[in-house]
């Protein structure tokens, strides 16, 4: 059966209201699409009973699922995974589901490295035998330049210029690169730099939301190389983040493989209180959920509080779905979509057909038919018309309280009115993820700093970042409205920002400039210093560019704790800047607050944040926080149908600098061996060796690492800057590059000698086989050394190694390097008590086997001390979720040997994981498959 349906398109005159969409009619469009509801009928299931992201899935599968050449029936495999998404149990969901995404979205850092791959896929095609364009993108894929850019210059009025300036100075090599593939590989476009973030523009203009192709209408769905690819869910599109390998996976055709997921329902009652934010709610789902153990799972939000938030709002909650832990945070198509797509200046043509097949389809949501009782333990009839999921949590909305988070982590909530007392008590905590381990007197410690003749005071919790950045953020009108009057009505005070505060604003697209210039409110922003210092992530992804020098000496001489404040999404320890130890996660308006204050060690809510410069009387918080309808009036006024069709009329060829770049042509690319930025990896040297588990390669691992919890993918990737005396640094020094010039990780990471170096190399990361010192160390035959020395010291001996870790291991963002740079160091398993859902995936997709510690085990019950040689006993033909023994031995004191047995789980999770690992990763095995599709 082929489940195929017509649906009729009304264009509409005016309205976006799916109640009148039959009215006003101009012309019509037929076309023609996969009911889904018809393929749960088929097996006597109301199709209502599914989630709605559940739904996308089946359609996909419907439309993608391999047939019979001769009967055109679905094949065996291929049904089976439909069944077990239209039987979809919500207390125990069993199967599989072989994903293939409508589109794929990169961004620079990320999407510089999948380009290397492709091109040197290339290189590898054409050695054996085949065609340079038999590796091309088989689905649309979009580059976003937006992470190159840092904070060199801020507080000044030619910041921007300043800064773009250094940013292409810096990435000349790369940008050459990426406009080489433009020119080369069909179905790829780039966003070029200056323009936006590449979430923000994903969700303003590169989004339909619902596609079509040859007649076929569809689902926009896609994969991204950001874990924050998961923002797009707030336009009712599903997407969420993967490493780069397993994009270029998807871009050539490969399914992604993952078990058929739980999936959480959240129920929003009520409505935001005057008081809160889109943030606060964002901060305070992000801590619920993760307390709820939602990793790996998906969320779906529904109930009447969804009809009081915008698509704005909504986009900040899905933006922070990896803070979380969920695979996405999805919120379905409803009216508010159409809304926004209208407001965005989408076509009007593609408006209806959102409109005219999300209704078709069943994948449009109606508020008013919530029953609110759809969890997989109420006693729900099998044909209820409502999702049933695997749990329901409630959130009345009018709870959500003015809040920050930090001082390590996302999803460390603090009310505003705790957060002195929680800073204080992070001081003398316990050194980990929520304390600094110091002593009661730190918080009378101070420091001063010298500026134009003038000493400046600052003390313990001092704000030396202030930075509205990220798209979690500045994708939402409704706060930045807010940063921008609080700004107004301060200036009015004369309040003003020490120049130890390092303030910058980072605008998620052009339309944002836009709305606050045409406003006026962007100049009272720069008069507090909060200038446009570039179109990027900047300091959420720690481009937060250095502090002033004489801030910098005050910090270090001193050795004084200082904060940073911005309202990002992430800030796990070390990420933000090497000098700034403690750092929080809080709306705009509250950022700029913070920046007036100066301080952290304060409560906004009883204590002033300065002097009236007319009456002398103190300003509190309250005195500058803007209405909510002035707040309402300013969005509706400034943010415009007219401004967005402005500002992205030009997305793709307004950056002057960008269209001078000069490529050279040709199917494959000339590699420059002297590049520091660009180089062909070594993934395909073993192309011509036979298919077959090494089980070899698994025997006497020594450990190279010993982790404990919350390892993220910020401590194992390379990121940030890199120090002239790590291993990286000294690689560069080598090929002439001056300190000045070393750039950036993210920037080099289509180099695999420097991001292999880099890989590890975390100065907050530490290691217990290290002797207590912290940074990208560990011991080598007693011997204290980098972890790349001793990495490249085993490699060359032979011997193989092994990461052990403990819970949550690689969580964060979706960095393909995490795992490539662990497979270049010539680690074969890391051992885990639990990994996060990209990483794992990861791991397997570069060759690495990926083992659990089983349930209620860890290498401390165990008495592993990483001192240990370990064989790991894998079958030659694995299966999914085997358990294998490991044979860890020692020797003791005396010169015994020492052995420990144990079992551990093979985290195989797809019958494709055991495909890769066999293959030595994905991308040989994508490679072979090409070559012989071929011969």
């Amino acid at each position: 059966m082929t489940y195929r349906k017509t649906v009729d398109v009304t264009l509409r005159d005016s309205s976006v209201n799916s109640a009148e969409s039959t009215q006003s009619a101009r012309s019509d469009a037929r076309y023609t699409y996969y009911s889904i509801a018809e393929a749960c009928r088929e097996r006597g299931v109301d199709v209502h009973t599914l989630p709605y992201s559940l739904r996308i899935l089946l359609e996909s599968l419907l439309r993608k699922g391999t047939r019979d050449a001769e009967s055109g029936e679905y094949t065996a495999e291929t049904a089976a995974h439909i069944d077990a998404l239209v039987h979809y149990d919500a207390a125990a969901p069993s199967g599989e589901v072989p994903f293939k995404p409508s589109r794929i979205v990169l961004q620079d850092f990320t999407g510089v490295p999948v380009v290397v791959d492709l091109a040197s896929m290339r290189d590898a095609i054409v050695a054996h035998g085949g065609k340079a364009e038999d590796i091309n993108p088989e689905i649309p894929v979009d580059l976003v330049i937006d992470h190159s850019v840092q904070v060199d210059v801020a507080g000044r009025t030619d910041a921007l210029r300043l800064n773009m300036q250094r940013e292409f100075e810096r990435n000349a090599e790369r940008y050459e690169f990426l406009k080489w593939a433009e020119k080369s590989f069909e179905n790829y476009r780039v966003v070029p730099p200056a323009t936006g973030i590449i979430h923000q523009v994903n969700i303003e203009f590169l989004s339909d939301v619902i596609l079509h192709k040859d007649g076929l209408a569809f689902p926009d769905s896609m994969f991204g190389t950001d874990s924050h690819t998961t923002m797009i869910n707030g336009l009712g599109v599903l997407g969420w983040g993967v490493g780069g390998i397993e994009a270029e996976a998807a871009m050539l055709g490969e399914a992604s493989y993952f078990p058929v997921p739980e999936v959480i329902g959240v129920h929003l009652t009520g409505e935001l209180p005057a008081c809160a934010t889109a943030t606060d709610l964002a901060l305070r789902l992000t801590n619920i959920l993760r307390e709820a153990k939602v990793v790996g799972k998906f969320v779906e939000y529904f109930g009447p509080g969804l009809s009081t938030l915008s698509l704005a709002d909504r986009a900040t909650i899905a933006n922070m779905a990896p803070e979380y832990g969920a695979t996405c945070g999805y919120f379905p198509i409803d009216a508010e979509t159409l809304r926004y797509m209208q407001l965005t200046n989408r076509a009007e043509e593609t408006i209806a057909l959102v409109d005219a097949y999300a209704h078709a389809n069943d994948l449009f949501y109606d508020a008013s038919h919530d029953t609110s009782d759809s969890s997989a333990d109420a006693s729900v009839d099998a044909s209820a018309p409502t999702p049933r999921y695997t749990k329901v949590i409630e959130l009345d909305l009018s709870t959500v309280f003015p809040s920050i988070s930090g001082p390590k982590r996302p999803q460390d909530l603090i009310p505003l009115s705790r957060a002195k007392q929680v800073f204080r008590e992070s001081l003398t905590r316990e050194s980990g993820v929520q304390g600094f381990g110091l002593s009661a007197e730190e918080i009378d410690k101070t420091a001063t700093a010298t500026i134009d003749g003038r000493d400046y005071e600052m003390k313990t919790g001092h704000v030396a970042i202030a930075a509205i950045t990220s798209c979690t953020n500045t994708s939402n009108p409704y706060v930045l409205m807010s940063a921008g009057l609080l700004a107004r009505n301060a200036v009015r005070r004369g309040l003003s920002v020490s120049p130890t505060v390092k303030t910058s604003l980072a605008p998620g697209s052009k339309v944002v400039t836009g709305y606050l210039k045409n406003s006026g409110l962007q100049d009272f922003l720069d008069q507090l210093g909060f200038q446009v210092v570039g179109y990027g992530c900047t300091t959420c992804i720690g481009n937060s560019g250095p502090l002033s020098d004489e801030v910098s000496k005050a910090i270090t001489d001193s050795d004084l704790l200082v904060s940073g404040v911005l309202s990002g999404n992430r800030n796990f320890e070390g990420r933000i800047n090497p000098l700034v130890k403690a750092n929080f996660l809080a709306s705009p308006p509250l950022v700029v607050a913070y920046a007036l204050a100066g301080t952290t060690d304060i409560d906004l809510t009883t204590e002033p944040l300065g002097t009236d410069s007319t009456t002398g009387e103190p300003v509190y918080l309250k005195d500058l926080m803007p209405d909510k309808a002035e707040v309402d009036d300013y969005v509706r006024r400034f943010v415009t149908r007219d401004l967005f069709a402005q500002e992205y009329s030009r997305v793709f060829d307004d950056n002057e600098a960008w269209n001078a770049i000069e490529t050279a042509d040709g199917q494959t690319y000339a590699w420059n061996e002297d590049s520091t930025y660009i180089q062909n990896p070594p993934y395909f040297d073993s192309l011509d060796e036979p298919l077959a588990v090494n089980t070899e390669a698994l025997q006497n691992l020594t450990p190279l690492a010993k982790f404990g919890d919350t390892v993220t993918t910020d401590h194992i990737s390379p990121a940030g800057a890199i120090a002239l005396n790590s291993p990286a640094g000294r690689y560069l020094t080598d090929h002439a590059v001056t300190h000045r010039d070393f750039n950036s990780y993210g920037s080099r990471r289509g180099n695999h000698e420097v991001m292999m170096r880099g890989t590890f190399a975390n100065i907050r990361i530490t290691n217990e086989l290290a002797d207590g010192k912290v940074g990208g160390y560990t011991t080598r035959h007693g011997e204290l050394t980098t972890m790349y020395d001793a990495a490249m010291a085993y490699k060359k001996e032979g011997v193989g190694t092994l990461v052990i870790a403990g819970k949550d291991y690689g969580m964060g963002s979706s960095r393909d390097w995490a795992a490539k740079g662990t497979g270049l160091l010539g680690v074969k398993a890391v051992l885990a008590e639990s990994f996060e859902r990209i990483h794992r995936s990861n791991l397997v997709m570069m060759g690495i086997l990926p083992l659990q510690f089983m349930d209620g085990m860890s290498a401390e019950k165990l008495g592993l001390t990483g001192h240990e040689t370990y064989d790991i006993a894998l079958s030659e033909t694995p299966r999914i979720h085997d358990v294998v023994t490991v044979t860890a031995t020692s020797t003791d004191s005396e010169g015994r040997p020492r052995v420990t047995q144990f079992s551990a789980l093979v985290r195989f999770d797809a019958q494709a994981d055991i495909e890769y690992y066999t293959n030595g990763g994905i991308l040989p095995m994508v490679v072979r498959k090409k070559l012989g599709a071929t011969a």
